[in-house]
């Protein structure tokens, strides 16, 4: 008769134990909790280049008074894309939106831009140093900055109706 040997289960057992993790972490949806360690600390510094022929942002406009939004979006993003018109409603309304075209070409994102809108007030062209610097997980991101260059807010994923009611017009608004 042929002994059992608990080494047979145990690679199946195993198996069925990642996929379930894989699984899990699959399907999570938060981005929301994603954690920043900028939140309340002063933007970093800007390692960008011109972008183009528009308005350059620099490290002045962050410490500028006043609230503002960095965005980092890139014009091959399709959650870019999808964010784009809540970003020219919040500048139609006199909000500075501040972009950062993340690993682009020049000439995709200039037709992004000529195609959907400017809500733009400056741009910069960031290679990736920039993006490691705040920290980045991917684009579009986008940081609430104060008028002393703090970091309020870091959203990532796309700016919808949603979060632009729940999260950035209250930091919009003087308390």
């Amino acid at each position: 008769m042929a002994k059992f040997s608990p080494w047979f289960i145990a690679p199946p057992l195993m198996f069925a134990g990642l996929a379930a993790l894989f699984a899990f972490g699959l399907n999570r949806q938060d981005t929301d909790n994603l954690p920043s360690t900028m939140i309340g600390r002063t933007a970093p510094l800007l390692t960008t280049t011109a972008f183009g022929d528009f308005p350059q942002l620099t490290a002045a406009d962050l410490q500028a008074d006043g609230i503002k939004l960095v965005n980092f979006w890139a014009s091959w993003c399709t959650p870019c894309r999808a964010e784009h018109p809540n970003l020219v409603t919040l500048a139609s309304e006199g909000i500075p939106v501040y972009g950062i075209n993340y690993k682009d070409q020049l000439k995709n994102a200039e037709r992004f831009l000529a195609e959907l809108g400017n809500p733009y007030a400056k741009i910069a062209t960031d290679n990736g140093r920039t993006g490691i610097d705040w920290g980045l997980y991917g684009v579009p991101e986008t940081f609430v900055i104060d008028g002393n260059g703090t970091v309020l807010l870091r959203h990532p994923g796309p700016i919808t109706q949603r979060i632009m009611d729940e999260k950035i017009r209250p930091l919009l608004t003087p308390k």
